[in-house]
């Protein structure tokens, strides 16, 4: 399963990825070794996955949603969140 995720760093700030194991990935970062980014700002917290159908689908996903504005990303996540209950 390849997707696109977004993390809720420690600071408030939001980090964006793409990753074939979200909970791998998100263990990698919580351990300091999945981002320069992120290494500083623990622990960090998984707040969207969107499931793409391959490697360049999420990787062209995770470019759009880094130009989005902070508004717009918390949109998604607030959505994500609404439809996906048992974060």
């Amino acid at each position: 399963m390849n997707c696109v995720y977004m993390l809720l760093c420690a600071d408030g700030s939001l980090y964006t990825g793409w990753t074939n194991d979200p909970a791998k990935r998100l263990r990698a970062h919580n351990a300091g070794t999945g981002s320069r980014y992120t290494r500083s700002r623990r622990p960090v917290r998984m707040v969207y996955v969107e499931e793409c159908a391959s490697k360049q689908e999420a990787m062209s996903r995770e470019w759009h949603i880094k130009h989005l504005s902070r508004q717009q990303k918390l949109g998604l996540i607030e959505t994500y969140e609404r439809n996906h209950v048992n974060l």
